[in-house]
């Protein structure tokens, strides 16, 4: 269905090139993308944004947008938008929930396995031309583990089910705020304690927003009762661990090993993470649980037609503010 209206869309980070041109396939749409040097003055007559994670959308961003109607995050977590601040200037906010869970599932999953069996340990050990003795480079079977999952969202499930699928895994899941019927048909132990979890969890996935209750919500007092042969997976959002905590964690080999996909200060830097990388049984990642070809495709084209829904009146999912 046309419109006479015409919009002007900002796509303020990188997407796929088929979210790009599904909007620049619009007749009545004009599109500026990510380095198109107009971008710079996005506040002046931006109908609606496509962002990602890698910008930030600010008060005062929408505060001088006064055209601005809506702003469309590909992914769940909206950390980097304002949402008081869209709220206060009548910007609606919509993210698209569930389009990542199964990538980022499949990188936690994929971490936990790499530092279980020392994938990367083992494999640098390769290229740097030494003999890898088997017996004295013994890993560890995930097989009929006990898995904690903090966060009982979709990608939570997803996870869930996973390992119990492929390796009839026990989990233990912990989320205060998920209703009571969360997971009815997943076989999972539900606590209403995180330190329950983690005293029992070999394996502590985090699947929840960064949000002031979760801030730092893996620190001192969490690594001190994990077990210390278990293994920490941070694919959630950077702050939810207490990074300069973890770094005594591994320093003292509080626990087995951790995996990060998200950090504090994104992207991560030698210059910043230098003594992390120190230790073998640490994986860093670049925030990448949504990047494969098949989701960044799907995603993205789900962040432009859910814009694209929202400023010609159409009803959109997703809606945060």
């Amino acid at each position: 269905m046309g419109s006479m209206q015409e919009f002007t869309i900002y796509i303020v980070d990188p997407f796929h090139p088929d979210a790009v041109q599904l909007v620049q396939n619009i007749p009545y749409v004009r599109v500026i993308l990510p380095d198109d040097p107009r971008k710079a003055n996005w506040h002046a007559d931006a109908d609606g944004i496509m962002i990602r994670s890698d910008s930030k959308l600010t008060e005062e961003d929408f505060a001088k947008a006064t055209r601005l109607r809506a702003v469309v995050k590909q992914g769940v977590g909206v950390d980097n938008i304002d949402l008081e601040g869209a709220k206060k200037h009548g910007i609606a906010i919509h993210n698209t929930p569930a389009l990542n869970s199964e990538s980022v599932a499949e990188l936690s999953m994929a971490l936990t396995l790499t530092l279980s069996r020392r994938v990367a340990e083992i494999d640098r050990a390769v290229r740097g031309g030494e003999t890898v003795v088997r017996s004295k480079m013994l890993s560890t079977s995930m097989f009929r583990k006990t898995v904690g999952v903090v966060g009982m969202g979709n990608i939570g499930k997803i996870i869930a089910q996973k390992w119990i699928g492929a390796f009839e895994c026990n989990v233990v899941a912990y989320d205060p705020y998920a209703p009571a019927d969360a997971w009815s048909d997943v076989a999972h132990v539900r606590v209403s304690e995180l330190d329950e979890l983690l005293k029992v969890s070999d394996v502590v996935t985090l699947h929840v927003p960064l949000v002031k209750s979760t801030r730092g919500l893996i620190g001192a007092h969490a690594l001190e009762i994990m077990k210390d042969t278990a293994i920490l997976v941070n694919c959630a959002r950077g702050g939810v661990v207490d990074e300069k905590a973890l770094l005594e964690g591994l320093r003292n080999k509080q626990i087995g090993g951790a995996a990060l996909d998200v950090m504090e200060i994104e992207p991560p830097t030698v210059d910043v993470y230098g003594e992390y990388l120190k230790y073998e049984n640490l994986i860093m990642t670049p925030h990448i649980g949504g990047s494969t070809k098949e989701n960044q495709s799907r995603s993205g084209m789900a962040v432009a037609e859910t814009l694209m829904d929202v400023l010609e009146g159409r009803e959109a999912g997703g809606k945060l503010v």
